[in-house]
């Protein structure tokens, strides 16, 4: 058996995924949802839900998208990286730098 590669999240960036979790166990926790419920409409395991409260970086992308959809959040993430203000200015950058 392969053994399964692991995403390396650097503390920085998990600190955005302990801060994802912490929202998502707030949001259902307003909603009166419970693990149990939460596990029910996603198909997940309460582990899995538990480790989505935690900002496990092993969870997979599309446990958390089923997460949020039960929420109604998922389209939250169509936000992310939408405003790419670095990538606009190097592309400025670049732009001024072939007029010259």
């Amino acid at each position: 058996m392969t053994e399964r590669r692991k995403a390396i999240v650097f503390p920085k960036n998990q600190n955005f995924l302990t801060q994802l979790g912490e929202n998502i166990l707030l949001a259902y926790k307003r909603r009166n949802y419970t693990q149990t419920l939460l596990s029910e409409r996603t198909g997940l395991s309460r582990a899995t839900i538990r480790k989505i409260e935690q900002g496990d970086p092993t969870v997979s992308m599309g446990h958390y998208v089923a997460v949020l959809g039960v929420l109604g959040l998922a389209s939250d993430l169509a936000l992310v990286a939408k405003d790419d203000e670095l990538g606009r200015k190097l592309q400025d950058i670049a732009l001024l730098r072939s007029t010259q």
